[in-house]
């Protein structure tokens, strides 16, 4: 059945887009690039909570201009290439290939998320990252919306059998 996934597109992808979209929006617009000029919390940007369970939250304005750690970052004309065949791929088997159901969610979580990413390096030239997370003194890498939903998205695929009906 061909575009049976366009209503968990509608209802769940294209939201996930908007946040992320308008949260990315919001932090470039608003917070100082995050830099060594801000080596304490908050580091430039805005702290949610700190030392909760050993745990602190800011949220800041970074830019990544590779894949996941900056990796690539001198390759980012052929990394958005590449990012744009996927996520094009993955939305075109969505949407008139996938016959199972049950990947239809986690497919729609990470092509929001691909497509969240590739409309910043059109807007900005670069990803915009925000949520900055310190977890018993280690510094998680930055990230954003989108990046979270595409972990949702594979962790879903990968570890299946918590997602399945009893």
């Amino acid at each position: 059945m061909f575009l049976r996934a366009l209503p968990k597109l509608l209802y769940i992808a294209l939201p996930l887009f908007c946040i992320d979209q308008v949260v990315k929006w919001l932090v470039a617009h608003n917070l100082p690039h995050v830099g060594w000029a801000h080596p304490l919390y908050p580091y430039g940007g805005v702290g949610v909570f700190k030392d909760f369970l050993g745990i602190q939250l800011a949220i800041v304005h970074a830019t990544n201009k590779g894949a996941a750690w900056g990796a690539m970052a001198d390759w980012q004309t052929y990394l958005m290439a590449a990012r744009i065949v996927i996520a094009l791929g993955l939305l075109i088997y969505l949407l008139f290939f996938c016959r199972n159901r049950v990947l239809e969610t986690p497919l729609c979580l990470i092509v929001a998320g691909a497509f969240g990413n590739i409309v910043d390096f059109f807007l900005y030239g670069h990803v915009v990252d925000m949520w900055c997370f310190h977890f018993w003194g280690y510094a998680y890498p930055i990230f954003n919306v989108a990046d979270a939903v595409i972990f949702i998205g594979v962790l879903w695929l990968l570890l299946p059998r918590f997602f399945r009906r009893a």
